[in-house]
């Protein structure tokens, strides 16, 4: 196993590896947000993780669930967007959770040829308990916080995810959360 030495970039000459790493003629830059989403963001799916490990799902089973169980009818073009994924990626992880009856797949109304996506009871049970996992982190987090500072945090994360993207799960979540933070 090999051990891995940590050293902090500002201790660093210009030539070594965690020095060069930085931008050229950059002094801004904001490691300390950058690894503190990093370390969020690895805990935050760390809860599900384990639970997922027990049914022999991954993360891509999570997101696949989670967005099918928020957006009942879905289709796979959509969900191919949302996740910004292939075709052959998603065939795997798919075909798992349709074949495990997690979720349901069904032809459109108007055009049969759509391929509309929703979660079984089942499915919903997992979607649920994940989201109760995520929840108690986030409820954790925002212990000390008031409305003021929780809404700063979400206009935050909504800052951080580009604008022009054409995907419309995203534009209809953006719009709710406006919508919801002016009542």
């Amino acid at each position: 196993m090999t051990d891995i030495k940590f050293v902090r970039a500002e201790t660093c000459s210009p030539g070594h590896a965690a020095g060069a790493a930085s931008a050229p003629g950059r002094t801004d830059l904001r490691w300390d947000i950058i690894e503190l989403l990093f370390f969020a963001y690895r805990d935050f799916v760390g809860d599900a993780d384990e639970v997922l490990e027990a049914f022999g799902f991954g993360r891509a089973h999570h997101r696949v669930m989670h967005f099918v169980h928020r957006y009942p009818g879905l289709t796979v073009a959509d969900l191919l967007e949302v996740l910004r994924i292939t075709k052959q990626s998603l065939g795997r992880v798919l075909k798992q959770l349709l074949d495990e009856e997690y979720i349901v797949q069904r032809a459109g109304h108007l055009d049969r040829r759509q391929r509309l996506l929703f979660a079984t009871a089942k499915g919903e049970a997992l979607v649920g308990k994940l989201a109760s996992l995520q929840t108690d982190r986030i409820t954790r987090a925002f212990g000390g916080f008031d409305e003021t500072e929780q809404g700063a945090v979400a206009r935050f994360l909504r800052a951080m995810i580009d604008r022009d993207d054409p995907d419309k799960v995203l534009a209809q979540l953006l719009d709710d959360n406006v919508t919801t933070t002016k009542d």
